[in-house]
């Protein structure tokens, strides 16, 4: 596939390129700034973009996906282009999902501790020489990388309840849609977004509704 992912300086985004990369898939990517660890992370694989800043021009009709980072805004002029020419555009955790709705998916939520639990599973099941997949929000020891996708038949996903994209407004965990859930507990946070307590608390009744 070929594929460019707007903002891919983010923490997950610029993983995720390079993880693509490493797939075999053809990355680019565009930010108006990087910094480290992600511009050195980008740099040593070869993906840096050459110039900081958004450029259309990059944005062309035989591209397979393009993947919204959240530091961007509705109105970039890449991701309008994307729009103007019908190219399939998603948030990162709905691409994810597209790469894994054939995987067990585990995800783990919660207003706390939802990447320590992660890697401690990661741990386990690496311990159980199980093959798996994974997102985390963090880098945890002993791992490459904060994200894996293979053709491995199981994936752990740390399950943020915060907004997807800057023209998504869906929790990122309710893109997910899991067979085994995970939830360390519940204290009202990003109140920016949920004004109350009862609408954060129903983002978690809609996460654990979906359960398969």
């Amino acid at each position: 596939m070929k594929i460019h992912l707007i903002a891919v300086g983010g923490s997950i985004m610029h993983q995720l390129a390079i993880t693509l990369y490493k797939n075999g898939h053809t990355i680019s990517g565009s930010d108006d700034e990087i910094f480290d660890p992600a511009y050195t992370n980008l740099e040593n694989a070869e993906l840096l973009p050459k110039e900081k800043g958004w450029n259309p021009e990059t944005v062309t009709n035989d591209l397979d996906a393009v993947i919204l980072g959240m530091h961007a805004k509705k109105d970039n002029p890449e991701l309008q282009k994307a729009y103007a020419l019908g190219l399939k555009t998603y948030s990162f955790p709905e691409f994810v999902y597209q790469q894994s709705k054939a995987k067990t998916r585990i995800v783990i939520g919660g207003s706390h501790g939802k990447t320590t639990i992660t890697a401690m599973l990661m741990h386990v099941l690496a311990r159980q020489e199980r093959d798996f997949d994974y997102l985390v929000g963090a880098p945890v020891e002993g791992f490459e990388r904060s994200v894996k996708i293979t053709d491995a038949s199981l994936i752990l996903l740390e399950g943020d309840e915060y907004l997807s994209s800057p023209t998504d407004p869906t929790p990122k965990f309710l893109h997910y849609y899991p067979q085994m859930a995970v939830l360390s507990g519940i204290a009202w946070d990003h109140i920016n977004v949920f004004p109350t307590f009862e609408n954060y608390l129903d983002q978690f009744r809609r996460f654990l509704d979906q359960l398969d």
